[in-house]
């Protein structure tokens, strides 16, 4: 038996829909500039590949609820996406088998400290500061491919409020989910409890203490999240 000098981290884990076992989460990988129209309104260039950058599994809210407004901001942006959960992978997955890794699919946001990140991107300088927070990785449980079928299409939607203001398809993905998969393994072993956040569409804006955040997939469950008062 194992003796920790201190108390180790909690494990993070995605609920399930309809299920009391739960999904053991190892790594959060996530894809930027996947939608041309997101692209646009960063002004960025819709030729550039997606980027690639990874959030701690400890950033997970599960389901939603409330989140605080994070410190070390003035712009807090959401950013909601496809999430993707996989049940087994290795290095070099071909495109046509990318899809045999899929455990299942959830909605997830990608909470995002703007103002640093455009530091970040005019300096050349890391991302982590402004994707990888505590609680910057609110998910949804997740939903077995059984249930689904294979994802290609379907609505990508958040609220603020009750206002629409993210309303897309994975269809319009740039790197669809089976070549995000193989890409990833290009450099990366992937493995069992890996996720993967697949980008997201035009309309991400600010928020504020007490908005109300609504994010959707089709044949998924929804998930809702409020901003909370400042982190202390």
């Amino acid at each position: 038996m194992t003796t920790f000098a201190v108390s180790p981290p909690e494990e993070a884990y995605l609920d399930i829909t309809g299920s009391e076992e739960k999904f053991p989460v190892r790594r959060i990988y996530c894809i930027g500039k996947n939608y041309v129209a997101h692209i646009i309104e960063m002004n960025a260039d819709e030729r550039d590949p997606p980027v690639i950058f990874m959030k701690p599994r400890d950033a997970i809210v599960r389901n939603g609820g409330e989140i605080p407004y994070p410190v070390f901001t003035t712009n807090f942006h959401y950013e909601t996406e496809l999430v993707v959960a996989l049940k087994s992978g290795g290095y070099n997955i071909a495109e046509k088998d990318a899809s045999d890794h899929i455990f299942g699919y959830a909605v997830g946001l990608d909470m995002t400290r703007r103002d640093h990140q455009a530091e970040a991107l005019a300096k050349g300088l890391p991302w982590e500061v402004t994707k990888a927070f505590d609680k910057s990785a609110p998910m949804g449980p997740v939903t077995r491919v059984e249930d689904t079928g294979v994802m290609t299409s379907g609505h990508v939607k958040l609220k603020v409020n009750g206002e629409t203001r993210q309303d897309a398809d994975i269809s319009l993905l740039i790197w669809k989910i089976d070549e995000i998969i193989s890409k990833l393994s290009e450099q990366h072993e992937l493995k069992a409890g890996d996720i993967i956040m697949t980008g997201t569409p035009a309309g991400v804006g600010a928020v504020v203490s007490g908005d109300v955040l609504e994010c959707s997939v089709d044949g998924l469950e929804p998930m809702k999240v409020t901003i909370g008062a400042p982190a202390a």
